[in-house]
């Protein structure tokens, strides 16, 4: 795939390239990746298609290796509630039901009752719930649902949207309900059809000619659109979502430049139309950054110069909201290259924001995996390209999605604390640290599943679990499963690592062994360690086996187990290795820089 064709892939989508295109983008990324495939299963309400090869063609794009399967015409309901032995040997791992407006039968009359509107919006969101209960019992899959577009018609006029027999207030209501439903079911995931076909204009969206010729609920041209939403959402349950946003400043986040213009010469305020829309484009990073997606700059600047733009009494963002500043003259890729470094993530987790379309350029040709948004010039489109890019998609939002960037300033802290010490195993001890190490349980389950989907470095295996497979686990007598928090003088890290294990007599299998990057170098990996010896002695466990799977980001594990005394027992051709460890009566004894509260 050349690289003037991966960037016509991006967004904003080139819709007509991608229409001729699609089937030879697709075959040639098919070619391209190995690795085992995701399965997604697409169940519809109506054709299925063309949004079945969008999908496909952005998650190739990505990098996810991915094999479809298509339900009938119109046969959700009958695929999910009744058996179905085709599906059941695909054995989805994320299903999305693609249904529509068109899939709304049960519309109320002019002559019904409050009460018979109520019973029929009951009766409509007990459908669908059967749908999600049935595919559930079956599968450990993700599903993701489309909520309703609002209606092509209106026969009441404006007040359709405010009498209870109108459609308008009908399909609030029906979404409404699914909305409750997604907010206390993690395994569930509700895709906003309805925005996507509102920002689309529904004008456009429905075309009347394509739904009685190939039963299309929506416009052809909307596929691509829909094909990338959805793709976004799964790559997100992946753990794919970027985790930070690397900032120019001049023109970017403020209009003018401020070396030249002064602090009083920038647009930003009120003052004139250039001023608001970078007011906008500020107010929207906050709102990122208030959900945990990490802000930083670099900007050819003096230092001094571009740090004085955030004391400007209508700036939006201050000094405080960044996690790393990089204001000088060296090269861009090579100041993205040490905040990567510094915030102890993946390169591929970053999206540089700049107006200078030679910036652009450079960064995307020398660090590729970095996403590089075409946001132009125009300061109006930042926002529009950026958001619909999503990049930052979440599946469910935490607590600790909220406090990620003060966790990561409180990395700053540390780092800062650190140069003070010449012995590594002072400064350590200086951190005060509290372990919190115990078996899943249901307040914890969500971000447990959040941070095993997102952990990509230290991770042994890779697997990814849902939300019905971590419950499976957690209630399993088979399964051994233990968390772990981290909290020091300078806060709470949160939940940082995982570790399930299947037992088989005396010996455990661990499957899944997890630490997040805010960690790193902490010591926490052998607290996990001591815990989970002390677990597996409370059950008789004789033997754990450990397995390390190579990934592209997971090379520093790769003698995780050695580190721990762990014997290997085998290599294969791909560098998977198996490792054992025997525990003898003597309890595992490690010298800790940290004090752990356990549960039996």
């Amino acid at each position: 795939m050349t690289e003037s064709a991966n960037a016509r892939i991006a967004y904003p989508l080139d819709v007509a390239w991608l229409q001729r295109r699609q089937k030879k983008l697709r075959r040639r990324l098919k070619e391209s990746l190995s690795t085992p495939p995701v399965r997604v299963a697409i169940l519809g309400g109506s054709t299925t298609s063309e949004v079945a090869n969008y999908i496909e063609l952005f998650l190739l794009d990505a990098g996810v290796n991915v094999d479809i399967y298509q339900s009938d015409y119109n046969q959700f309901y009958q695929e999910s509630v009744f058996d179905n032995d085709a599906l059941d040997v695909f054995n989805p791992q994320v299903i999305y039901i693609h249904t529509s407006s068109v899939n709304l039968t049960s519309w109320p009359e002019l002559t019904d009752s409050d009460s018979q509107v109520n019973d029929k919006i009951a009766s409509t969101f007990e459908h669908f719930q059967s749908v999600w209960l049935a595919l559930l019992g079956k599968y450990s899959a993700t599903i993701i649902q489309n909520n309703f577009e609002l209606p092509f018609s209106r026969p009441l006029g404006n007040i359709d949207a405010s009498v209870t027999v109108g459609k308008t207030r009908f399909t609030h209501a029906v979404n409404e309900k699914f909305a409750e439903y997604a907010e206390t079911n993690a395994n569930f995931i509700l895709h906003d059809l309805n925005y996507l076909a509102a920002w689309f204009g529904l004008a456009r969206w429905y075309n009347k000619t394509q739904w009685y010729a190939y039963k299309y609920a929506m416009n052809s041209d909307a596929f691509p659109e829909l094909g990338h939403s959805i793709a976004s959402q799964i790559m997100a349950g992946l753990g794919l979502s970027k985790k930070a946003l690397v900032c120019d400043l001049d023109n970017t986040l403020w209009g003018g430049v401020i070396g030249d213009d002064g602090l009083n010469g920038i647009q930003i305020g009120h003052e004139s139309a250039e001023a608001q829309a970078y007011t906008e484009v500020q107010q929207y990073l906050k709102a990122l950054h208030q959900r945990g997606v990490l802000l930083t700059v670099c900007s050819k600047n003096e230092l001094k110069n571009a740090q004085q733009g955030f004391s400007h009494p209508d700036s939006i963002l201050s000094l405080s909201d960044f996690s790393e500043f990089k204001a000088n003259w060296n090269n861009k890729d090579q100041n993205i290259e040490q905040i990567a470094t510094s915030l102890n993530i993946g390169l591929d987790s970053l999206v540089f924001l700049d107006d200078n379309a030679s910036e652009r350029e450079w960064v995307g040709s020398n660090l590729c995996s970095v996403v590089v948004p075409d946001i132009g010039q125009d300061v109006t489109q930042y926002i529009a390209t950026l958001d619909k890019a999503s990049l930052f998609e979440l599946v469910s939002l935490s607590a600790e999605d909220v406090s990620r960037a003060a966790m990561y300033g409180h990395n700053q802290e540390r780092q800062q604390l650190r140069r003070e010490f010449e012995n590594y195993d002072d400064y350590l001890q200086s951190l005060d640290m509290h372990a919190t190490i115990a078996p899943f349980d249901e307040l914890s389950l969500a971000r447990i599943t959040q941070l095993t989907n997102k952990t990509n470095q230290f991770n042994l295996t890779t697997r990814r679990y849902s939300a019905q497979e971590m419950a499976s686990v957690m209630h399993s007598p088979h399964h051994l499963s233990l968390y772990g928090r981290l909290r020091d003088k300078f806060g709470d890290n949160g939940i940082v690592s995982v570790i399930i294990g299947t037992e088989d007599e005396s010996t455990l299998t661990i499957d899944l062994w997890l630490m997040s990057c805010r960690v790193f170098k902490r010591k926490m990996e052998m607290a996990m360690f001591s815990e989970l010896v002390r677990h597996a002695r409370a059950r008789n466990i004789r033997k754990l086996v450990g397995q390390y799977m190579p990934s592209k980001k997971n090379g520093l594990v790769s003698e995780h187990y050695a580190s721990l005394g762990f014997q290997r027992l085998s290599e294969d051709d791909a560098g998977n290795t198996q490792w054992v460890y025997v525990l003898d009566d003597d309890p595992v004894e490690h010298a800790l820089p940290l004090t752990i509260a356990n549960e039996p």
